[in-house]
């Protein structure tokens, strides 16, 4: 445990925004995760509430926990790497892959395949099982990931995410014709009280707001190929949004059909387009990852 003192110049503000802006070693997210953990003391008082609002000249006491040594081991899994340098590396992730490791899946993912592939230039934030994970993608959806390689890095790509400045485009075949070719879905969603595993529209005081762009790009016998771009960035976000609309998107066996007649498993869902401004070049890039195999032979099949 490493401990830092502060003495606050300000008054009326939240601990976590200050505390974000005078250690700039860690996200925003991670010091709010150390004051729920109990990990900060205000004038020797333990406080455990994100929105508490000191006074100038309090005394703040931040308890860094040391990390933990990693036990997940590199693998020699080979990476399509978009763009690479010292701060962040943007991948194309294959559909079926894992991003990061959970208990009793700890080999095969894409965190495996960074260890061997960056060895110790990984960011730490997210702690032992996610280094260099600022954001993620389900296991079957593929696309462009930033993978970030130092601490400065991620937290200046998780304040973007958090911004919603970040430029996240999609594709995805849904089943059957959208009522209108473009729109959005505008919903507030949570965890699926009776299947934790799944996600639910839900009411304003009880979910976080998910806003999702869409657009027919082609129509195809009893199926579309539609672009979506993210406002937000929610778990299972488009898929939800596609079920909402009752055009749930094919292959999607949590919020879709069982089944579908081309026996594929796994929504058809890629990230095509990642735009940011870079952490220390300070300028726009994005980077295109191409459509996997089997997006591919789908709408050769389809046309």
């Amino acid at each position: 445990m490493t401990e830092y003192k502060f003495i606050s110049d300000n008054d009326d503000i939240r601990i976590d925004v200050f505390l974000s802006d005078v250690y700039k070693e860690a996200s925003r997210t991670y010091i709010q995760k150390l004051i729920k953990d109990g990990n900060i003391k205000i004038n020797g008082n333990t406080v455990t509430k994100n929105s508490y609002k000191i006074k100038e000249d309090d005394e703040i006491i931040l308890n860094v926990p040391d990390p933990i040594s990693l036990e997940i081991l590199p693998e020699n899994i080979p990476l399509d790497i978009l763009y690479e340098d010292d701060d962040v590396l943007i991948v194309n992730k294959p559909k079926g892959m894992v991003v990061h490791p959970a208990c009793g899946h700890l080999e095969g993912t894409l965190v495996n395949a960074l260890l061997y592939h960056c060895k110790d230039c990984l960011s730490g934030i997210n702690g032992i099982l996610r280094p260099g994970i600022v954001h993620r993608i389900d296991k079957d959806t593929s696309g462009s990931l930033i993978i970030c390689k130092n601490d400065i890095a991620h937290r200046n790509i998780a304040e973007q995410l958090k911004e919603h400045s970040i430029n996240r485009i999609y594709y995805g075949i849904v089943i059957g014709h959208l009522k209108d070719s473009e729109g959005l879905v505008d919903i507030y969603m949570d965890r699926d009280k009776n299947d934790r595993k799944r996600m639910a529209v839900c009411d304003s005081l009880h979910g976080k707001r998910a806003i999702t762009h869409y657009k027919t790009v082609e129509e195809y016998k009893g199926y579309s190929l539609v672009e979506f771009k993210l406002e937000t960035g929610r778990t299972h976000q488009i898929r939800l949004a596609m079920k909402y609309l009752n055009h749930p998107i094919l292959g999607d066996h949590i919020y879709g059909p069982a089944t579908n007649e081309f026996k594929i498993e796994g929504q058809v869902l890629h990230a095509e387009t990642i735009g940011f401004i870079h952490p220390t070049k300070n300028e726009y890039v994005e980077f295109k990852a191409p459509l996997n195999p089997e997006f591919v032979k789908l709408l050769e099949k389809l046309r």
